[in-house]
């Protein structure tokens, strides 16, 4: 198995609007690793949802490849794609898509319903993954019932049901309060450190950004730098603003006292 999960090479995207074509994505190159978290920001309009679409098989690139999990998604029908979606690839999406009228449990087991696997097995998963996002005690409640930020929890439960290969994340704080955008990429944060869950998030929200390993700059459907975030000083032990020795856990650094994670009132 190859360490690389997402291999993107030379990938072009082109809209045809009429008379008009619209360049979405042009000659874009990107390696994700295996338990590797990396932002994805861009203003308006740079390419930043059609580039999760088509790593997330839910649009297909005008040229270009891109090798998920060592699978060549980009020839594939329409019936493949559907299938990887829904064995490879985990979404969070901005406004959580949860199903209103099933209760937390419910809406984690959709997934596991679709690929077959017995009631029971879907039972007991689902309960175990509402544990680790911390929401053991709110299974049954349905999304209406639930905050903003404990709905987002959800949507990741169910983006894990069927350990994907990768998670694509579309603004998953974008809709969230001060307190819930902490609560929620400190969860993604522990997910890729603690179970080294292989995770792609877009955001517009600079802070959010800089806290996850790697950040990626798209402007006008091209890469135009890349930067390092605090996760990585995490994972290597050192501060990454003045070297002091860290632990994964800390969300501030002992030596200097930045914070390695958002505060709540971020």
């Amino acid at each position: 198995m190859s360490d690389v999960v997402l291999d993107v090479e030379h990938l072009s995207k082109t809209y045809e609007l009429g008379k008009r074509h619209v360049q979405a994505l042009s000659d874009v190159n990107l390696q994700v690793k295996r338990g590797e978290f990396v932002s994805v920001m861009g203003p308006s309009g740079s390419g930043k949802t059609t580039l999760l679409n088509v790593l997330g098989c839910l649009d297909t690139p005008t040229s270009g490849r891109v090798l998920l999990d060592d699978v060549d998604v980009t020839k594939m029908s329409e019936k493949e794609l559907y299938r990887i979606r829904r064995s490879k690839v985990g979404f969070v999406f901005q406004t959580f898509n949860l199903l209103p009228y099933l209760n937390a449990r419910e809406n984690v087991e959709l997934p596991m319903e679709c690929v077959g696997k017995p009631a029971a097995e879907r039972r007991r998963r689902a309960l175990e993954l509402l544990a680790k996002v911390g929401l053991a005690e709110r299974a049954e409640h349905r999304p209406q019932r639930l905050s903003a930020g404990e709905q987002q929890r959800v949507a990741i439960a169910r983006a894990l049901a069927n350990e994907p290969a990768i998670i694509l994340a579309d603004e998953p704080t974008g809709n969230l309060d001060a307190k819930s955008k902490h609560e929620i990429i400190k969860l993604l944060a522990d997910l890729n450190l603690k179970q080294g869950t292989t995770i792609v998030m877009v955001t517009h929200d600079q802070q959010i950004a800089s806290y996850t390993e790697r950040m990626v700059y798209l402007n006008s459907g091209r890469i135009t730098r890349e930067k390092q975030g605090t996760l990585a000083g995490r994972k290597k032990h050192a501060c990454p603003y003045c070297g002091g020795k860290i632990e994964p856990g800390d969300e501030t650094c002992g030596t200097c006292g930045k914070p390695l994670m958002p505060t709540e009132e971020a």
